[in-house]
């Protein structure tokens, strides 16, 4: 005697809709997270450095050099203390920060003084590369 196996005619569903339910609420979770402000940035225009010495502006010189370093007025400046003096200086330069940034300086280390100039007050940062 033959054992007749029965015919399977229809799918099971049920464990493709879990999977596409736990992705739905993975996506409702991640999706408040994509919208993080990032920079506002805006194209300066083209300044000749003449111009903007003639001009008796007040803007606070920063450098970056090649091994992460930030120096002002000529002395070194540790990356802790870096917001403690661009918060004190930043008083003295009301027309900004221009940042000197070397070819070999890497992006975090001038970020991070972006950052640190944007939590101490100051608004307008240019940058040029030394």
């Amino acid at each position: 005697m033959a054992k007749q196996r029965n015919t399977f005619n229809e799918i099971n569903i049920t464990p493709l809709t879990d999977i596409f339910l736990v992705l739905l609420i993975i996506m409702m979770v991640i999706a408040p997270l994509l919208d993080q402000q990032g920079l506002n940035l805006t194209v300066p225009e083209m300044v000749d450095q003449e111009q903007i010495k003639n001009n008796e502006t007040k803007i606070l010189t920063v450098t970056v050099t090649d091994q992460d370093k930030y120096i002002i007025d000529e002395e070194e400046i540790s990356a802790e203390n870096l917001e403690n003096v661009l918060k004190s200086k930043g008083k003295e330069y009301p027309d900004g920060m221009l940042i000197q940034s070397s070819p070999d300086s890497t992006h975090g280390a001038v970020v991070k003084l972006m950052d640190n100039a944007r939590n101490s007050g100051i608004t307008s940062i240019s940058i040029i590369e030394i």
